[in-house]
């Protein structure tokens, strides 16, 4: 019997050699995943003499908290009524009462850029993401490739037993991986969140909202047929199912929520009532506007008494300057931006609530971004309907016409932006704006944390220097976590940011700030904190003004601020301390070779140009698509602008006949679409939204039952950007309809939408099938087959092809 017993244990040795080591090693967490814990069972021939034991799954630190992370698009630090601003925010005021205030946060001026470094907690350039992600260019700081030693937030609590979801606005995703052809590894679901719900790039249209759950695009019921649900409620409601959900499966494992809500981005959309809110409240302009602005902040303990109100840039017209007409116009459009991001926070409000109604609230540290740079000056000095066709294609808008549009300014029939005066002025009390990455008017946030296990100073206001880059290491901390050295067989970069936990306790409200040094960069424009210090590059390019000019890297001209005794940089002290600059920018040098931010670049048409990144068309002149193929990236699809092209679709149409779109591309605001309507092929090219940019080419021949061959040809004039063009149509190789398209595209369709074969995704080219969309062909799109004929360039038309451009993807951060 003994040797029985002996032999039976040889042999599950042999047999299992893998569970004959029990010693595997388990780290302290500074690798990970943590690794396949050992076998503690016993094993023989049979299971009667043997003993069972599950792998124990990896646990988080003991009562470890939830987190909800909350971030918002393009709100100036002036902007709320928390921080001093016109505009009511009473879930982000709720935060800050149960918890701090930090008046001196930062992050980097643009989107892409501070969305990385939030998430992984090292500088912008240190994660490849100097710019964002449509200007990559091939160096280690700027090739949007978010490298693997950068490992996320959500990675690395998920391997510490959290579950994590992401909904909302994702603009990191290199742009030629942003299509379904992947690779998805830089997706969200790849970076650590279990769930993603949300959209791709740098804005969307929040009434026909291109929307991805995990790596797939999806159609929202709730915007479709004529139903009009604002994409904020419907990402809240996702977000509360969400929470619910693990409450109900898992109520003591903890969650990471990242929710980066799209508001208050362009395009500035609300539901009406929202809007009426703020009826009259602008009509005191922009600059009585900034100065009750920092009145309050200075009330408020935000900003010292001593703080000074900088000087309006001479280009922005005073408001007292302004015609009736434009008074009235421009107050409107703070009114709709006012309304949007106060129905943006009352969402997060549901959201916040359901954690309350869980009993989890307690212990759920709240991180309440307000903005991933200062407000944005993209809407030029007038406003405008049509961001990208302002912005990007040069759409000329009257005043007559924008004041036409008054009533639909924040409604799906508006692509809105309010005009440079309002962004300088919710920037407040700070020079400058968005994309200004010298000055706190582009680099300064508001951030509320609470904590109502941990924070007991209820209400406090924190003033220690801090940069975006802070908060991951803030989470490692206040959970208990290790960041690793290891993850996923990747050696991890160093932690750039300095954790807040610090600042938590009353007793240390007024400690000295342990972030010391901060450099920021874009597009040659500089800065460098220190100390107390910040010696800042001047601005040589118009954040409204985004072609015509790029200057050297070299001709930037230096300022220098003491922000203890000018927190606002309103006094240039440079001639009085010019040792202090060189000191300044020799800490500049230093940082610059730490995180990858040489070579500095100010160009920014010469990194639109395609050639220089990865790409999926490239050397491509015919594509071959199927029925129900969509929502394929500008950027991955054919290039249907400054050149000619033909399409051609193979259909088969039943007995009761057909309609719905064939092949579209954008939409209202600038697009075009190939469809059936009325039994008759159809032509739709817009320039703009206005009515005299959409140009028709319709069928003089109603289509039969049967087989057909559809052809469009698309005959480009040629000798520029933007020229006109002869759309032509075929049904069975025999012209039925002929017209001039007097304007084109010169850049880019669209910001959000995409092209799409067997139906439309996003807003109609015309605004005939609206309540019908989508607007799927009912008939059988057999195959669709495009044909490009490129249009050769000379140098100097290259050029102003990828300024036009540039001039579009600036608005799209």
């Amino acid at each position: 019997m003994k040797r029985l017993v002996a032999t039976t244990i040889t042999l599950a040795i042999v047999a299992f050699p893998a569970l004959a080591d029990s010693q595997t090693n388990v780290t302290n967490g500074s690798v990970l995943p943590y690794p396949q814990p050992p076998f503690n069972g016993v094993i023989n021939m049979t299971a009667g003499n043997s003993k069972p034991d599950f792998p124990k799954a990896v646990q988080p630190p003991k009562d470890a908290p939830n987190v909800l992370l909350i971030l918002t698009d393009d709100v100036g630090f002036g902007a709320t009524s928390t921080f001093g601003g016109p505009i009511q925010t009473p879930t982000f005021q709720q935060e800050a009462n149960d918890g701090l205030r930090y008046t001196t946060f930062h992050t980097t001026a643009l989107c892409s850029p501070t969305r990385a470094a939030l998430i992984t907690g090292r500088n912008h350039h240190s994660c490849a993401s100097g710019v964002i992600t449509e200007m990559a260019t091939g160096y280690p700081g700027y090739n949007s490739l978010v490298p693997r030693s950068c490992g996320t937030v959500a990675q690395t609590l998920r391997a510490n037993g959290y579950n994590t979801a992401w909904f909302g606005k994702m603009h990191n995703i290199p742009d030629w991986m942003s299509s379904q052809a992947g690779p998805f590894d830089l997706w969200p679901t790849g970076l650590g969140f279990d769930y993603f719900f949300g959209f791709i790039g740098g804005d969307t249209d929040q009434w026909h909202s291109a929307a991805y759950e995990n790596t797939v695009p999806i159609e929202l019921p709730e915007q479709q047929h004529g139903q009009l649900t604002h994409f904020d409620k419907i990402m809240a409601d996702r977000a509360v199912a969400w929470i619910q959900m693990q409450h109900s499966l898992a109520p003591n494992r903890p969650w990471l929520l990242y929710y980066a809500t799209g508001t208050a981005h362009a395009p500035h959309h609300a539901p009406k009532e929202w809007i009426a809110k703020y009826k009259g409240k602008f009509d005191q302009g922009w600059d009585k506007t900034r100065e009750e602005i920092l009145a309050r902040q200075i009330k408020l303990g935000i900003m010292p008494p001593y703080t000074k109100l900088t000087a309006r840039p001479k280009q922005i017209p005073a408001w007292d300057t302004l015609t009736p007409d434009q008074k009235r116009l421009y107050a409107h459009m703070m009114e709709v931006y006012a309304g949007a991001l106060s129905y943006a926070d009352y969402q997060i409000g549901r959201i916040i609530d359901a954690v309350r109604e869980s009993g989890q609230l307690d212990n759920t540290i709240v991180i309440y971004e307000m903005g991933d740079n200062g407000a944005s000056a993209e809407g030029s000095l007038q406003g405008t309907t049509n961001e990208i066709g302002v912005a990007g294609n040069g759409v000329p808008e009257t005043i007559p016409y924008l004041l036409s549009m008054m009533n639909e300014l924040g409604g799906p029939h508006a692509y809105n932006h309010y005009p440079v005066g309002w962004a300088h002025a919710t920037d407040a009390p700070m020079q400058w704006t968005k994309q200004v990455a010298s000055h706190f008017g582009g680099t300064r946030n508001g951030l509320v944390i609470s904590w109502p296990k941990r924070i007991t100073d209820k209400g406090g206001i924190r003033r220690q220097f801090s940069s975006v880059i802070d908060i991951t290491p803030t989470l490692y901390e206040a959970i208990g976590i290790t960041p690793p050295k290891v993850m996923y067989g990747a050696e991890q970069k160093p932690l750039d940011g300095t954790s807040l936990v610090y600042t938590f306790d009353k007793a240390n409200a007024n400690v000295a700030t342990r972030h010391n040094v901060q450099y920021f960069e874009l597009l040659a424009n500089r800065a460098i904190y220190k100390d107390g210090w910040i010696a800042s590059t001047t601005p040589l390019r118009l954040p409204w003004v985004t072609t015509g000019y790029e200057p050297s890297p070299e001709d930037f001209k230096w300022e220098l601020y003491n922000i203890d005794k000018d927190p606002s940089q309103a006094d240039n002290v440079i001639n009085k301390y010019p040792n202090k600059l060189k000191e300044l920018q020799a800490a500049f040098d230093v940082e610059s070779r730490k995180y990858n931010v040489y070579p500095l670049d100010s160009s920014a048409a010469a990194r639109l140009d395609p050639s220089i990144r990865p790409s999926l068309t490239s050397g491509r002149t015919t594509f071959t698509y199927y029925q129900g193929e969509i929502r394929i990236p500008e950027g991955s699809a054919p290039n249907f602008k400054n050149q000619s092209w033909v399409i051609g679709a193979d259909v088969t149409v039943p007995k009761s006949g057909a309609e719905g779109v064939l092949a579209t591309i954008g939409g209202n605001f600038g697009g075009w679409s190939l469809f059936m309507m009325n039994g008759k092929p159809e032509f739709a090219y817009a320039f703009s939204n206005q009515p005299q940019h959409k140009y028709r080419v319709i069928s003089n021949k109603t289509l039969t039952s049967g087989h057909h061959a559809i052809r469009l040809s698309f005959k480009y004039d040629g000798g520029g950007i933007g020229k006109p063009a002869t759309a032509t149509l075929f049904i069975d190789g025999v012209q039925v309809g002929q017209g001039r398209i007097e304007h084109t595209i010169p850049a880019r369709f669209s910001l959000d939408e995409t092209f799409d074969v067997g139906t439309d995704t996003g807003t109609p080219t015309v605004l005939d099938y609206e309540s019908k969309m989508p607007f799927a062909f009912t008939g059988t799109l057999n195959k669709l087959v495009v044909v490009l004929q490129p249009e050769k360039l000379t140098d100097e038309q290259r050029k102003k092809l990828y300024e036009d451009e540039a001039r579009a993807y600036m608005a799209i951060q």
